[in-house]
């Protein structure tokens, strides 16, 4: 019987330890496959790095690429600089030497034909100035000084942002014919004069029935001629 026992353990021992070794050998055949999956997506991955271009994550590097697209004799400022002869006589054509900043097509360095001009002489239409809050219902007419810069297709003598002495124009978002339209249908209750800031006068009409008729009739002349606009001092629409 001992003999028996000693026998059927030696074989369960025996048994143990291929099942052991084969468990062990799954293991690293996994972990192998998974390694060899990890490094063919990172291969993957670099391959599909390499095949696609370039990432853009600045404005700089979009106009750049851009620019690589467009002849440089046709870059805008600040695409260029160029050398102006300021010897030329005001409003004659004269010709700037450029060169390109940045990767274009064709010449880096060409010429350009211009009007002999400093940038704050150019036409109103060639730049833009920063707008201003102000009167512009005042009489006289109020002014201000603000800053200017030339378009960047605009090539000209001097500094191209300058000071500007402008006229006071600018609109608070009233029109002329919603308040001419309020003044006639509403008028006899202000709501006329609440449409354009005026808010006591606006007011007294609702509460004198709009002075009784005569009020409203004056309100709507004013308007009607433009001579009564927005509290703010802004223009109509």
């Amino acid at each position: 019987m001992k003999s028996q026992y000693h026998h059927c353990a030696i074989i369960f021992l025996f048994q143990l330890t291929v099942y052991s070794s084969a468990s062990q050998n799954d293991d690293d055949h996994v972990d192998l496959s998974l390694s060899k999956q990890k490094q063919k997506s990172i291969q993957t991955a670099n391959m599909n790095n390499s095949t696609h271009p370039r990432m853009i994550r600045h404005e700089d590097d979009l106009e750049r690429m851009v620019s690589e697209h467009k002849a440089c004799s046709s870059m805008p400022y600040p695409s260029i600089s160029c050398h102006m002869n300021t010897t030329c006589v005001y409003g004659n054509q004269t010709i700037a030497i450029c060169k390109a900043n940045v990767d274009c097509l064709g010449e880096n360095t060409f010429a350009k034909n211009l009007t002999c001009r400093f940038c704050y002489q150019t036409e109103f239409w060639e730049y833009k100035c920063e707008k201003k809050i102000c009167n512009s219902a005042a009489s006289p007419p109020t002014y201000y000084r603000t800053n200017c810069t030339v378009n960047r297709d605009v090539l000209c003598l001097g500094r191209r942002t300058f000071l500007k002495r402008m006229r006071c124009n600018w609109t608070g978002g009233h029109r002329w014919s919603t308040a001419l339209i309020l003044s006639i249908t509403l008028g006899g209750f202000g709501i006329d004069r609440f449409y354009l800031g005026h808010w006591q006068e606006g007011i007294g009409k609702l509460f004198s029935f709009g002075g009784l008729g005569v009020w409203t009739l004056i309100d709507v002349l004013l308007i009607s001629i433009r001579y009564l606009g927005p509290a703010d001092g802004s223009l109509y629409l």
